[in-house]
């Protein structure tokens, strides 16, 4: 397997068979693990094409497998940007880490998709977890932490 990343959240790989291997990790490695697949589901329901389908889910290990979307972009004008989350959120869906990082490039498609929905909310239900949570979770776990 060919390792894309590995950083304290997570840790991605693809494999020999081009499928995508994500291992989570690190702070509310469980909650981000529900949030993707809640999310990647959602969006298959609602038939979007530009993002990686769910092909396993290993909810005891943390784990998924998805297709592949290609290469993340290296170059992107804002407007592009802009619009490729506009797209997705005309599906119900508002990435709350919308960035160029988690934009691709796929040849096979020919289009660009988004990726990573660790932080993503479910317009039609408010079911998520955006950054801002993941924060200020994180910082009340730490205050806890320095009280005990």
């Amino acid at each position: 397997m060919q390792e894309i990343k590995d950083t304290q959240r997570a840790a991605v790989r693809i494999g020999f068979d081009g499928r995508v291997h994500k291992r989570y990790k690190g702070p509310l490695a469980e909650k981000r693990y529900e949030n993707e697949v809640r999310v990647l589901k959602y969006l298959e329901e609602k038939g979007c094409d530009f993002v990686p389908k769910l092909l396993e889910e290993h909810p005891e290990e943390l784990y998924i497998v998805t297709t592949n979307c290609g290469h993340i972009v290296s170059r992107i004008s804002k407007e592009k940007e802009k619009a490729v989350f506009d797209s997705l959120e005309r599906f119900g869906v508002k990435h709350d880490d919308a960035f160029q990082r988690n934009i691709t490039y796929s040849p096979h498609l020919g289009k660009f998709c988004v990726i990573d929905f660790e932080f993503a909310i479910i317009l039609e239900t408010g079911e998520g977890l955006t950054l801002k949570e993941a924060v200020e979770e994180r910082a009340g776990n730490y205050e806890r932490l320095k009280d005990d």
